[in-house]
């Protein structure tokens, strides 16, 4: 049986992008902008870069400037199962600055929703 108080709580301690913190446990969520597979010659690693609207999304230059963005990375990993581009992901876990941008280690995270493709 799910826990539906446990959900709200989970929800009410999520961290937008565009105010995260130093470092630190964070659970967020966003959109998956880019993914980075490392050539076969160097260690396995797959970094997704996230942000809170993809390109697009925003109407003006105070949105594009508010627009969260992390970098996750997997390490040991060639590829994550279901993690592409445009998908919506929720993740958490331990949050640094690495070279000025964002990044978390090996996060938990859950699919939230896929882009529909239009036509």
């Amino acid at each position: 049986m799910v826990d539906s108080g446990a959900r709200l709580r989970a929800a009410a301690a999520t961290v937008p992008l565009d105010r995260l913190p130093e470092r630190g446990r964070i659970r967020s969520a966003g959109f998956v902008e880019s993914v980075t597979i490392l050539p076969a010659g160097e260690a396995p690693s797959f970094s997704a870069v996230v942000v809170s609207e993809l390109p697009g999304a925003e109407t003006g230059t105070k949105a594009a400037s508010r627009r969260g963005r992390i970098r996750l990375v997997w390490l040991g990993q060639r590829k994550v199962p279901g993690i592409d581009a445009g998908i919506r992901l929720g993740f958490d876990g331990m949050v640094s600055q690495v070279d000025g941008l964002p990044t978390m280690y090996n996060p938990g995270y859950e699919i939230l929703s896929l882009l529909e493709n239009e036509s």
